[in-house]
């Protein structure tokens, strides 16, 4: 690809070229009269097409190049068209997750200061409620029936005729394209710059890594993966599903689509797998043409992963790529090599074993620091074996935050004309160049007897056959820190009865003090739920466990 013009919307076009009657996306319908669910298809040659409409009205609206619009549209064609659109037009496409709450959704789009809206009509109508907050807002589209607001919507751009001689903006690797915003586990979300070049790289990283090849099929439970699919002549299926909620998940659902589509490969959280795994295990049903599975957003527990692998191709393998918003992929490790291998150690309070680095990738492990590191020469590597956190560079590496901007000094360091991102994840090198994650670092806690990680300690309790999964806290000030772990048992084997949980919580207890990981654990507790996050409904928020055990305990 040309180093002047680089855009994951000529990989569409170019599939277009190749393969124009291919299928693109397949978007979920309502059941017919036999029972059978109905589809609405899009060609990618007509995906093409629409895009190149939707970015030639876009100009005709007058928005420049480099103008910011947040697009707040649910999972769908429309979805998918409109990224390639504002890709094609240069515009830079605002992406929030909806599931964070009002609060949180209008505080982190307020501070990316957009130009406009691209959004269904409710999200209009909260933008007209709150326009003094969104004082530049002067481009915006409506995609279903517009209400009391100007402005045009989808359907009109799509009744015009494309501009003679359109072409799609000359857009340079380092110009921006996107922004992202974290999930906010570890402190308030922020807005991560992608660049043109991030996309066009992680697009051949993914490819190349997984051996993903034209004319497969995606089922895509999380969207924004379908737009990586349509980049590799890859046909991505819309299961019906709430996006915000992927624990919720009705596997009937996803079984239906994998079924009616013959579906290759999978991306979802680990909260949604363990759904569908459980369902197909007490079902005695599988998902026969999946034959890779992805699942990223938190460490994949080995019990989902074992299902998972029971279920799909003879073949097929589940791998859990590894990275965060500001960086992805940074590693990847298979369900084969986890059952095989690694699993065992992690039982023993190991960490997580999440693979090895992708070509593309760059790595040290480097003594904790809490605070700044200005450049390179000031990061000290830790040897292999020993803890510290992780920091990564390559081409798939975001180079800033473009709000809440004082978290770049905390994350990027330079290194002459490069950066790198501490992820703010803990954990060490092996003797085979892999990571073994145990935690992040705003996670640890520092007692007077030394430092405990979270994910080490969590596994222990984990190991028992009543826990779904667990969360290590720290009361208290850091450098007197109590351990407390809190335990979420599942849904069948939560205690119904005082003496249930007496009995559960001494077993518990007991545990705990027979491993040298948690034996400094003070209290054991229980909850019939912890918090975790919109995204993937995966990563704890353990934040919010700290006034509540606090609470509990006096």
């Amino acid at each position: 690809m040309e180093a002047e013009h680089v855009n994951v919307s000529r990989r569409l076009a170019r599939t277009a070229a190749a393969d124009p009657g291919g299928i693109a996306v397949v978007e979920p319908g309502r059941r017919g009269r036999d029972g059978r669910r109905t589809y609405r298809t899009l060609s990618f040659s007509e995906l093409d097409a629409d895009s190149d409409l939707l970015a030639d009205g876009l100009r005709a609206m007058g928005v420049p190049q480099g103008a910011r619009l947040v697009l707040m549209v649910r999972p769908s064609i429309d979805f998918i068209s409109l990224v390639f659109a504002l890709f094609k037009a240069g515009i830079v496409c605002v992406l929030v997750d909806p599931g964070m709450g009002r609060r949180s959704l209008v505080r982190c789009l307020e501070e990316v200061q957009p130009d406009g809206f691209v959004a269904i009509p409710l999200a209009h109508a909260i933008r007209c409620v709150l326009r003094r907050r969104f004082s530049r807002a002067r481009w915006n589209l409506t995609v279903g029936r517009r209400w009391f607001w100007g402005g045009p919507t989808i359907a009109q751009l799509r009744q015009r005729q494309r501009s003679e001689g359109f072409e799609p903006s000359a857009t340079r690797a380092d110009d921006p394209a996107a922004i992202i915003f974290t999930t906010g586990s570890t402190g308030p979300p922020k807005g991560v710059l992608y660049r043109h070049g991030n996309f066009d790289r992680q697009v051949v990283e993914l490819r190349d890594f997984y051996r993903i090849e034209p004319g497969e099929i995606d089922l895509a439970c999380f969207p924004l993966f379908g737009l990586f699919n349509c980049a590799m002549g890859v046909t991505t299926v819309i299961p019906v599903m709430d996006a915000t909620r992927p624990a919720e998940v009705d596997p009937r659902n996803i079984l239906e689509a994998a079924g009616d589509w013959q579906v290759t490969q999978s991306f979802g959280s680990p909260a949604l797998w363990n759904v569908v795994g459980r369902y197909c295990e007490h079902q005695g049903v599988g998902l026969p043409s999946l034959q890779r599975v992805l699942s990223a957003g938190a460490p994949v527990p080995p019990h989902v992963l074992q299902r998972m692998k029971q279920v799909i191709h003879p073949e097929g393998d589940v791998h859990t790529p590894y990275g965060a918003t500001e960086s992805l992929p940074v590693a990847s490790i298979a369900a084969s090599e986890v059952l095989a291998e690694t699993v065992s150690h992690s039982a023993e309070g190991a960490g997580t074993c999440v693979g090895h680095r992708f070509p593309g990738i760059e790595w040290k492990v480097i003594r904790i620091d809490d605070g700044p590191i200005a450049t390179i020469d000031q990061a000290i590597e830790l040897p292999r074996g020993e803890i510290g956190e992780l920091m990564v560079r390559g081409p798939v590496v975001t180079s800033e935050y473009v709000t809440r901007c004082e978290a770049n000094a905390l994350h990027k360091v330079v290194d002459g004309d490069t950066r790198w991102h501490r992820i703010g994840d803990l954990g060490y090198l092996d003797d085979q160049d892999r990571f073994w994650f145990c935690g992040r670092k705003s996670h640890r806690l520092q007692t007077a007897d030394g430092p405990m990680y979270t994910i080490p300690c969590e596994a222990i309790l984990n190991g028992h056959p009543a826990v779904y999964r667990s969360a290590l806290i720290g009361l208290g000030p850091a450098g007197q820190h109590v351990p407390v772990l809190v335990v979420e048992p599942w849904p069948e084997h939560y205690p119904r009865s005082a003496d249930q949980r007496q009995r559960l919580e001494a077993e518990l207890q007991q545990l705990a003090a027979s491993h040298p990981r948690t034996r400094r654990v003070q209290r054991i507790l229980l909850r019939r739920r912890l918090p975790v996050d919109i995204r993937h409904n995966a990563k704890i928020f353990r934040e919010k466990l700290v006034p509540w055990a606090e609470r509990r305990i006096r």
